[in-house]
């Protein structure tokens, strides 16, 4: 295979014309990302390995570097995921765009150098099935290998030679990808990965009857799983942000590359693709960052939805995307397609709250300003191996500062540090008797999963409810039903009712992990989240509640953990029992108080005053509003009956009243 039959190919067929053109872009209008790259490809040029970039799985903190020959099956420390994270070689990509940017040879030499080395070096055996030729890494270097050979296309050191080394050794990719794939992964992100992979080696090399049944085989692979993993709201069935982008983005590759080459996608991806990029419209959050729910890291997913915008002539997506086309996009779109965003209209989604009830992901969102208020709800499976023990878990918003986070992942070695970020205990949910719902047996897999229990929500205007349990400790001696109710009184008041139901005694407690970049004071019965933003208040209601401030961790990217205050909220009780929590997010500054009164409910119609264990009423004063709230945690009305506090009377089960709206009957928020 020479130079020039290969880039007869590759020239009309792959992701950009002209890299020179996409450099100069980037020089013009995305300084930081330039300086970024260029000092990735001279640490390259150097042997110096850092993975340190926006969507690197596993990210690394200490360079390792290699004085003479790069040994590619190197383990730093016990976890083996650098050497999964270096041989996928994403660093290549980036001495292409270094090329591409400044012209220099050296970048194409060291481009050459390692790629030969490492095709001489680790030919596919038995032994490196494990490490350097685990099926997904296979896959990825099927996508960064293609992508960053088309960089060097003018280079004198891209040689005939070096070209063919390049084919023959992405048709021994290609091969093994086929023959590795296996139904038992159809479920897993790494099918999504490795198919993508032999897609994007299939379209780039000559075509052949050999390299069209790569393409063939990697379409119908991609639509399988994409019915398999696309759940009907969007989400991608493994509860984790980051691995739902990572399929998000190789089925926009596959999008663009199909088109291009005129191959015509089933309307079964196209459909489902479009729904992933809603899913991740309903998540983004006032930063443009995706939760750290799962393993997931704090990550910006503008680039995806701007690739999405385009690709569908969403003006919708393109309202939460880049304004203009982002560093990482215009490798992928091409010069071209920067005056065709341009023209793209702008429009803002219509609902700002959103309920994706296959997954069980709730979010709450007060508008779609960067200073919106965003509360999300868990109450979905567990997923598969990216998933944590997470059900009815909360993150909160607040004037676009993050006040209530997921502890993040740290790292996938197997032992105390992972689950210690995994377990319960590491989310804003319950626990019963310091037991766990759900029980991690390593890295990946559970000896016990719990269902979850979805049942209703509403969004009416100024109000929100959302409402959802699981099974977790039914299995307990006088086992538990575990409830969480979630009010939203737009645009800042937030009401969490947990509801534990149970004959027996036991022990409950709550979590509240917070962002570690404010600060956070903790009284008997409330709290104080003092950001740069906002400063968040917190009302702990239940009467004999014992609440502590303790000392946890937080990992906003893998390999990363720091330290945190986390609120624990514990009581022991025999029967029903329930915890009561009002939130009040406000502005950084903002002195006006909020006022919270807990009111009895009394039946109308018998004329008594209800038990906590069947209805509790909180009453919130604001300095411009007065709302009564009444929770019902049991069926407390007859057909002719009535709930009343403080004057405020309604049937069902969650009411809100404006009390200062003397007409207004209550919202009724669940009958």
């Amino acid at each position: 295979m020479t130079k020039k039959e290969f880039f007869d190919r590759a020239a009309g067929c792959y992701f950009l014309d002209n890299a020179a053109s996409a450099g100069v872009y980037c020089a013009e209008n995305w300084k930081e990302d330039v300086s970024h790259i260029l000092r990735v490809a001279d640490e390259v040029c150097r042997q110096e390995f850092l993975f340190d970039l926006k969507w690197d799985m596993e990210r690394t903190y200490e360079p390792v570097v290699f004085e003479k020959d790069i040994v590619w099956d190197y383990k730093p420390g016990d976890d083996p995921e650098f050497i999964f994270q270096f041989n996928r070689h994403r660093f290549f990509i980036c001495l292409g765009q270094a090329y591409a940017i400044t012209g220099d040879e050296k970048y194409a030499k060291t481009f050459v150098s390692q790629m030969t080395d490492w095709i001489e070096k680790q030919p596919l055996s038995k032994e490196n099935r494990g490490t350097t030729w685990r099926t997904i890494e296979a896959g990825l270097r099927g996508e960064y290998w293609c992508k960053a050979i088309c960089y060097f296309r003018d280079s004198e050191s891209l040689t005939d030679k070096a070209v063919d080394q390049f084919y023959q050794c992405m048709v021994t990719h290609a091969d093994y990808l086929i023959q590795e794939h296996s139904v038992l992964r159809r479920m897993s992100n790494w099918s999504v990965l490795e198919d993508h992979g032999l897609l994007m080696i299939g379209l780039i090399l000559p075509q052949s009857e050999r390299t069209k049944e790569y393409i063939k085989t990697a379409l119908e692979h991609l639509t399988i799983e994409a019915r398999l993993q696309i759940m009907p709201d969007g989400a991608q069935w493994e509860q984790s942000p980051m691995y739902h982008n990572e399929v998000f983005h190789c089925y926009l590759d596959t999008l663009l590359l199909c088109k291009r080459n005129q191959i015509i996608v089933p309307d079964e991806i196209v459909e489902r693709v479009h729904r992933m990029a809603y899913a991740n419209l309903s998540w983004i959050k006032p930063d443009h960052h995706q939760f750290m729910n799962g393993d997931s890291d704090n990550t910006d997913i503008r680039d995806l939805l701007t690739v999405a915008a385009y690709y569908f002539k969403d003006p919708v997506l393109k309202y939460v995307a880049f304004e203009k086309i982002d560093f990482e996009s215009i490798w992928d779109l091409g010069i071209g397609a920067v005056e065709e965003y341009q023209k793209l209209p702008v429009k803002e989604p219509e609902e700002t709250s959103k309920a994706l009830t296959d997954s069980g992901n709730y979010y709450l969102r007060s508008d779609w300003s960067e200073q919106a208020n965003l509360l999300h709800f868990h109450c979905g499976t567990v997923g598969a191996g990216h998933g944590h023990s997470d059900k009815l878990h909360i993150d909160l918003v607040v004037q676009g500062e993050d006040v209530l986070m997921d502890a993040g992942r740290y790292n996938y070695v197997p032992g105390p540090k992972r689950f210690e970020f995994k377990d319960p205990t590491a989310h804003n949910t319950i626990l019963v008797d310091g037991k766990f719902f759900s029980i991690c047996k390593d890295s990946w897999e559970c000896s016990k999963l719990t269902a979850p229990v979805n049942q209703k929500h509403k969004f009416l205007g100024q109000y929100e409810y959302v409402q959802g349990g699981h099974l977790g400790y039914m299995d307990l001696e006088n086992g538990v039903y575990v409830n969480r109710k979630v009010i939203h009184i737009k645009p800042d008041i937030y009401i969490i009712a947990d509801e534990m139901y149970s004959g027996g005694e036991h022990t409950y407690e709550e979590f509240f992990h917070f962002n570690n970049q404010g600060q956070v004071t903790l009284t008997a019965n409330s709290a104080v989240y003092k950001g740069k933003k906002t400063q968040t208040e917190f009302y702990f209601v239940t009467p004999g509640i014992e609440t502590k401030l303790i000392d946890t961790r937080i990992s906003r990217n893998y390999n990363q953990a720091e330290e945190n205050k986390t609120i624990s909220v514990t009581k022991a009780n025999r029967g029903f029992t329930s915890f009561l929590t009002v939130i009040y997010g406000k502005k950084a500054g903002d002195t006006s108080p909020l006022t919270v009164t807990k009111l009895p409910v009394r039946s109308e119609f018998r004329d008594v005053i209800h038990p906590d264990s069947w209805a509790e009423a909180l009453k919130l004063e604001t300095k411009e509003k007065t709302y009564v709230a009444i929770i019902c945690h049991q069926e407390v009305n007859t057909p002719t009956d009535q709930t009343e506090a403080d004057g405020c009377m309604g049937y069902g089960n969650v009411l809100v009243f404006d009390k200062s709206v003397e007409t207004q009957p209550g919202t009724v928020l669940m009958w």
